[in-house]
């Protein structure tokens, strides 16, 4: 049967418990682990108001812990412990009075407490959590950009991949997407009203029309020479992971302490601007044509794209913090539990 106590050096009610543990081995055969607390800041977050602590398989005791108590506590434990079958056995299976100091750590004689491959990627995950987003993060919205880069050197190929992987995402259409190294970053439909850069069709020939096959050329068109090499997602979409992968980066710079932005800001800075922006143009063109026709600009759908972006980082980011907070304490304690020597094991004599 394992006990754990949480303490530490300075603490008298937390020596006093450990004595009485040991008073009752004789009676009660345990493994007694201790903890020190002050080995970690999480543990002294978690413990540090309320040692001593003890834990006897699902049950946590908290100061002030009597003898009397204890002795009731290991007495249930050991009821619940001990095999059906053979009330004489212990929790390994060895007859309690022939059973011998264990020099095995915890690690080995428990393994509900066995410190797994994937409690370390948990942990690990839980303290880099915020690197892996970003970077995540930042090859999604670079990779598009490599698309142009290299139609432009010539190699067709691995650029028709990443066109098509993104195309999974994104419509693709070219009068809502950047261009690189052409005459204009932007050639938008003529409906957009930009005044002194060249319309779609002007720049390309091709319909600006909402046909079915106006549509799909525009989507497949990714550039030439001339006028340039498409982005493989558009300008709203590169705007809106180009603003989280920005709030995460600050974020990581403040030493994430940003407190998280309120829903309703969320809600209205966020989420009503690009909810305007494009259902008022989704809704103008057919097939629905309920409002006026109205074509977005590449500086609305830049803007509110960045916009959603940004709050949806600001809203989320530190909600996922206190997540990743909550589960590396949890890891930490088991962690020390796991790597905690034994300091108190039954040592009995074998019977006769």
């Amino acid at each position: 049967m394992r006990v754990t106590l949480y303490s530490r050096e300075d603490c008298h009610l937390c020596h006093q418990v450990q004595a009485d543990l040991e008073a009752l081995q004789p009676e009660y055969p345990h493994l007694l682990v201790v903890i020190d607390i002050d080995s970690s800041p999480i543990l002294q977050r978690q413990y540090g108001e309320q040692i001593p602590v003890i834990e006897i398989g699902s049950l946590i005791m908290k100061a002030p812990i009597t003898q009397a108590e204890l002795r009731k506590a290991l007495a249930m434990a050991s009821a619940q412990d001990r095999p059906r079958d053979d009330p004489a056995t212990d929790v390994i299976g060895q007859p309690i009075n022939n059973r011998v100091a264990s020099t095995a750590t915890p690690k080995q004689i428990n393994t509900g407490d066995r410190w797994t491959r994937s409690d370390s990627f948990t942990y690990w995950f839980s303290r880099h959590y915020l690197a892996v987003l970003n970077f995540i993060v930042a090859l999604f919205v670079a990779l598009p950009f490599v698309a142009p880069i290299l139609l432009k050197a010539g190699y067709q190929a691995p650029a028709a991949v990443i066109y098509r992987i993104y195309g999974a995402t994104c419509h693709q259409l070219s009068y809502r997407s950047f261009f690189l190294f052409g005459e204009q970053p932007v050639y938008p439909r003529s409906a957009a009203g930009v005044v002194g850069l060249l319309t779609f069709q002007q720049a390309t020939g091709i319909d600006e029309g909402n046909s079915a096959s106006d549509i799909i050329a525009a989507r497949i068109f990714t550039g030439n020479p001339a006028i340039g090499y498409k982005v493989a997602i558009c300008e709203r979409d590169i705007a809106i992971y180009g603003a989280i992968l920005l709030f995460g980066l600050l974020y990581a710079l403040t030493g994430r302490r940003i407190p998280a932005l309120p829903w309703y800001l969320w809600l209205l800075i966020g989420l009503v601007p690009i909810g305007l922006d494009g259902f008022s143009q989704l809704f103008s063109q057919p097939p629905f044509n309920f409002i006026p026709y109205r074509e977005s600009s590449p500086f609305l759908r830049v803007f509110t794209g960045f916009l959603f972006g940004f709050t949806t980082a600001w809203f989320g980011y530190p909600v996922i913090e206190q997540s990743m907070r909550d589960t590396q304490e949890m890891m930490e304690a088991k962690r020390q539990k796991t790597l905690a020597t034994p300091v108190a094991a039954v040592e009995t004599e074998p019977a006769d």
